[in-house]
């Protein structure tokens, strides 16, 4: 018996008929509910073409929307980066096997993974002048904000990923003298990696969109150039709202295609070279095939 069959019972006659009807009505719901959204936005006028004029000028988005979208891949792609290196460095810290060193890195990313993202860049922006006696970049704020926050969740999917690797790997390892740095960077980490890249990839996700939060400190991003400064020239804040909002999509749906595209990658790499058949029939040198010259 297959395990498709198993852990699914395949519907019948009636339970495809039923599920087929339910698909028609919560298809026409959701056009219905649509169509309600629709007929309440055009009775307020939110479709007048004058508030979708703008978006046709390129000064609205030379002067507007595309340096806000500059300044969000800016602040997300350098916080991503250094996301990812907090995120490996605090996980092996938690794996490590001295307290001194698993107990400080817990308390770290326990630390903030519970602090709310805008008041770490709150305290960073305005709090960390108080102690420097110098002003904060709000850049720099933005990004370390969503460095600290989002590393901390993803050392946490890095060590549920070390520890989903079979132990027996990494006993094979210690077994040939291997010394444990190099088991977790060359054994550990990288399976650990391919395991949780879709959590990975969410949680990056999960980051480009936080990097909206750098509004409250006016950080030049796409909703505050591309929604706040704009509609407050234009008088047209649902539509530029609707355009920044088609532009995250667009922006993450990349980014999860290359996760894709580079978890498909990184399978085809881990696997073991294919053996033909004509390879599995040449004989070795020295093992056999007495064939004598005449």
């Amino acid at each position: 018996m297959s395990t498709d069959a198993v852990l699914y019972d395949h519907p019948g006659p009636k339970a495809k008929v039923r599920n087929l009807v339910l698909t028609v009505v919560f298809g026409i719901a959701v056009l219905g509910l649509l169509w309600w959204i629709y007929s309440r936005f055009d009775a307020k006028g939110q479709w007048d073409a004058n508030l979708w004029k703008p978006f046709t000028q390129s000064s609205t988005w030379t002067d507007y929307i595309l340096p806000g979208l500059w300044g969000t891949i800016k602040a997300a792609a350098v916080a991503m980066v250094l996301s990812l290196v907090f995120g490996v460095l605090f996980a092996v810290g938690r794996l490590s096997d001295h307290w001194w060193v698993r107990w400080p890195a817990g308390a770290v990313v326990e630390f903030f993974r519970a602090v709310p993202l805008l008041l770490l860049m709150f305290f960073i922006f305005f709090g960390v002048p108080f102690i420097t006696e110098e002003p904060m970049s709000i850049f720099w704020a933005v990004v370390l904000g969503l460095t600290l926050y989002n590393g901390s969740v993803l050392a946490e999917a890095f060590r549920a990923g070390v520890y989903s690797v079979p132990r027996g790997q990494s006993e094979a390892a210690y077994a040939i003298g291997m010394r444990k740095g190099q088991v977790m960077s060359q054994i550990l980490i990288p399976q650990a990696a391919r395991a949780m890249l879709p959590v990975i990839v969410s949680q990056l996700v999960v980051l480009v969109k936080d990097t909206a939060l750098g509004y409250i400190i006016s950080y030049n991003e796409l909703i505050q150039l591309g929604v706040n400064n704009l509609s407050a020239n234009f008088g047209n804040v649902v539509q530029a709202a609707i355009v920044a909002a088609i532009i995250y999509i667009i922006v993450n749906s990349l980014l999860t295609a290359f996760a894709g595209w580079l978890g498909r990658r990184t399978r085809r790499t881990g696997k073991a070279p294919r053996v033909t058949g004509a390879q599995q029939m040449t004989v070795e040198p020295g093992m056999g095939g007495g064939g004598g010259t005449s």
